[in-house]
C-alpha cells in the first residue's frame, strides 16, 4: 500500500488526509504545532493516525508522497531531507485534483484575489451551478473532492500553493496582479515570485482562458515568455484593442463570448481595485456560460468580503475602516487611494521584504497621523517619520484604536491597512481585524 503523510494539519492538510485515506493510501498525518481540535475529531473520525509538536522522522522519511501545507517553508528542516532523498512534494490542491473532473476556475494575485473569488463563487452559485468554494478560503479543496464532489470550483491559489503543483490543471485561470510580496519565501528575488505566480498557467490548452490585467506591466513582459496555448482575455479600465472587457462611458463592457454591458454605478464594489475585481469575475462567469442577467445581478449583490475595506462604524463622526487583510504594500495603496477624508493609518506587522515608496506620495496626500504596530517598528520610523506627520509607537490593538481616537477630527477616517504580515502580534490577519473591529465598537 502506497504511504503518504500529510505535513500540516490545517483546513488543507486535514482535508487531504481525508481524502488520501478514502483513496486507500496508508495515510500518516505530522504537525509541528498544536493541531486545533476540529481537524483532530476530523483525522480521528476517519482513523488517521497524526501527530503534533515534533516530526518524527521515522514516520516520515518513509513516504513514498508528501503533501506539504502551503504554509510550511521549502528550505525547512524536514523538506530539505526529503528532497535530498527524492521523495515527491506536492499540495493539497494538487492532490485532490487527481481525483475529479470538475472545471476549475483559480485565481492569483498579489491583491484582489480573495474578492475575486468570492464575487465569481457568488455568480455561480446565483446562477444555480453545483460549485465549491476552496483554496486560501472555503473549504479544503480535498475534503469536497471526497465528501461532495462538485461541477465546478472556485479556487483561490496562494504562491505557496502553486509552488507545489505540478500537474493540475486550470481551466480559466485569472492572474489579477503581480507587485512584490512574501519576497521573504522567495530568497528576496522578485522573479522567483513571479515565476511562481505563472504557474497558474501550466498545462493550460486551447480549450482553456487565460484572463489578467491588461494594464500590469510585469504581466505584460511575462507573456511574452510563455508560448500560452490558452485563450487570453484581458481586461482593464479603458477600451483598448484586444481588451475582452473594460470600461467606456461609465459603463463595464464584457464584449466575448456574450456581448452585454451595465451601469458602472451599479457595481456592489467601488473603487478602482473593485473595478477589476468585477471585470475579472464578469468576464469568467461569462466564458462559463452564465446568462448575462445573472452576471448583472450577481455583480450588483454581492457584499463584499471581511477584512477587506469593511466598514466597521462611525465613533465620534470619525469613520473605521478594517483593512486588514492589506498584508503588502500594493494592497495598502489601493485602499488609500480609495479614501476620500483624510486618514489615520495603522501600519506594521511582520515586514517581508516591503519597499514603502509605492505609498510614499499617498500617505503625504491623504494621511494626517500614522499609527506603527508591531514589535519591530524601525524600518517604519525610518521611512515615514521624515514626513512630519504625528506618529505613535503600540504594541497591542486596544492602544492602536486608542491613539487613533486622539490623533482623529470629526470628519477623518481610521484605516487599519498594515502593508505587512499579522504574526509578530497575532494570530492571523483574520485575529488582527477581528481585534480592530472590537476595539472600535468598545470605543
Amino acid at each position: 500500500m502506497k504511504r503518504i503523510v500529510v505535513l500540516g494539519a490545517g483546513e488543507s492538510g486535514a482535508g487531504a488526509a481525508v481524502l488520501a485515506q478514502k483513496k486507500g493510501f496508508d495515510v500518516f498525518v505530522s504537525d509541528m504545532s498544536k493541531i486545533k481540535d476540529k481537524y483532530k475529531a476530523l483525522l480521528d473520525k476517519h482513523n488517521i493516525k497524526w501527530e503534533e509538536g515534533q516530526h518524527t522522522e521515522s514516520l516520515i522519511l518513509n513516504a513514498d508522497e508528501i503533501i506539504k501545507s502551503p504554509g510550511i517553508p521549502n528550505n525547512a528542516p524536514m523538506i530539505e531531507k526529503l528532497k535530498a532523498q527524492g521523495t515527491p512534494i506536492i499540495s493539497e490542491i494538487e492532490f485532490a485534483g487527481r481525483y475529479t473532473n470538475a472545471k476549475m476556475i483559480c485565481i492569483t494575485g498579489s491583491n484582489g484575489k480573495t474578492t475575486t473569488t468570492s464575487l465569481i463563487y457568488h455568480i455561480f452559485k446565483s446562477a444555480g451551478y453545483n460549485v465549491g468554494l476552496a483554496g486560501n478560503i472555503g473549504q479544503s479543496l480535498a475534503l469536497q473532492v471526497a465528501e461532495s464532489d462538485h461541477d465546478y470550483y472556485v479556487i483561490e491559489l496562494s504562491s505557496f500553493q502553486l509552488d507545489n503543483m505540478y500537474d493540475f490543471h486550470a481551466n480559466i485561470a485569472i492572474l489579477m496582479n503581480i507587485t512584490p510580496d512574501h519576497l521573504d519565501r522567495y530568497d528576496y528575488k522578485m522573479q522567483n515570485y513571479v515565476d511562481a505566480k505563472f504557474r497558474i498557467v501550466q498545462n493550460q490548452t486551447e480549450d482553456d482562458a487565460f484572463i489578467f490585467w491588461n494594464g500590469d506591466p510585469i504581466i505584460q513582459r511575462e507573456l511574452k515568455k510563455y508560448g500560452l496555448k490558452a485563450r487570453l482575455c484581458p481586461f482593464d479600465e479603458i477600451k483598448e484593442n484586444g481588451l475582452i472587457a473594460y470600461t467606456a462611458d461609465k459603463k463595464v463592457y464584457f464584449d466575448q463570448p456574450i456581448a452585454f454591458n451595465m451601469e458602472q454605478e451599479e457595481l456592489a464594489l467601488t473603487g478602482k481595485h473593485n473595478l477589476y475585481n468585477s471585470l475579472a469575475a464578469g468576464l469568467s462567469a461569462n466564458l462559463s456560460g452564465i446568462k448575462k442577467e445573472v452576471i448583472r445581478e450577481g455583480l450588483r449583490s454581492f457584499k463584499g468580503v471581511e477584512h477587506r475595506l469593511e466598514k466597521v462604524a462611525d465613533v465620534n463622526g470619525v469613520h473605521y475602516i478594517n483593512d486588514s487583510k492589506a498584508t503588502n504594500v500594493n494592497s495598502c495603496w489601493y485602499a488609500l487611494q480609495s479614501m476620500t477624508t483624510p486618514t489615520v493609518l495603522i501600519l506594521g506587522g511582520k515586514d517581508k521584504g516591503n519597499d514603502y515608496n509605492e505609498i510614499k506620495d499617498l500617505v503625504k496626500d491623504k494621511c494626517v497621523g500614522l499609527v506603527y504596530m508591531g514589535l519591530h517598528n524601525e524600518k517604519l520610523h525610518d521611512f515615514f517619520d521624515p514626513m512630519g506627520l504625528p506618529v505613535k509607537d503600540v504594541q497591542s490593538m486596544k492602544d492602536a484604536v486608542a491613539a487613533c481616537a486622539e490623533m482623529a477630527k470629526e470628519g477623518d477616517t481610521v484605516l487599519l491597512s498594515p502593508c505587512c504580515a499579522s504574526f509578530d502580534l497575532f494570530k492571523s490577519y483574520e485575529d488582527r481585524g477581528e481585534q480592530f473591529k472590537e476595539c472600535v465598537k468598545a470605543l
